[in-house]
Order: structure tokens, then C-alpha cells, then sequence
């Protein structure tokens, strides 16, 4: 499958697609962790690991990241999560980001992370 042109889908379901690649340029779903039940550190490592994973499946990775938003539930959290992507982020390559408190769609979810990257 040539992923620089066309439309392609990945994990389609009835309400959403948990990514899409157009011309090159790879748009994921907003990334929740599985296990809520973790602080912010870890949910926000179960999060990036989440986009490494549908990133690679893409055949790209962090260091191509064009833009990240991240919603936190409260900003207390901030920091703690900013430790995570600190060490996440490719030295030399952080991305252009937004981080913004936000309801999230459920209560226990402490992070949600948008991301768009090129192939």
C-alpha cells in the first residue's frame, strides 16, 4: 500500500478511525490510555506509547511529528507529564505543541494527545 497517495484508514470503527494517512501526512485520533488507574506519569507513557505504535504502523516516528495537542484533565498535572515527554521527545525534534486543560470523555482519563506527523 503506497501511503503517499491517497486516503487510507487504519482501525476503523463506528465511530471513529484511530488513524488516518492523506499525501503523506499521518492524523491520529486522540490517544487515551487503556490502564486509568495509573498517575499522570503513567498514563501519559501508556499515551506516547500508544502514538509510537500507530505512528511506526504508518511507517514514520516521533521525530516527525509536525504538531501535538495535549489535553490534561487538571494542570495540576502538568509537570508530571511534561517528565514523560521530556524524555519521550527525540533531542533536537520537539514538535510545535499545545497543552490545554480540558473535560475529558471520561472522569478516570488524566491525558488525551492529538497528534499529526509526516511520513
Amino acid at each position: 500500500m503506497n501511503l503517499m497517495q491517497g486516503l487510507h484508514r487504519f482501525h476503523v470503527g463506528d465511530r471513529l478511525s484511530e488513524m488516518a494517512v492523506y499525501n503523506g501526512t499521518v492524523y491520529l485520533a486522540g490517544q487515551v490510555p487503556d490502564d486509568a488507574s495509573q498517575d499522570i506519569r503513567g498514563q501519559t507513557a501508556q499515551v506516547l506509547a500508544m502514538v509510537d505504535k500507530l505512528l511506526a504502523e504508518a511507517g514514520t516516528d516521533r521525530a516527525r511529528i509536525l504538531m501535538a495537542q495535549i489535553f490534561l484533565a487538571d494542570l495540576a498535572d502538568y509537570d508530571g507529564m511534561n517528565e514523560v515527554w521530556d524524555d519521550w521527545v527525540p533531542p533536537g525534534d520537539a514538535p510545535p505543541r499545545a497543552t490545554v486543560q480540558a473535560r475529558l470523555a471520561r472522569p478516570e482519563w488524566k491525558i488525551e494527545i492529538v497528534v499529526t506527523a509526516a511520513i
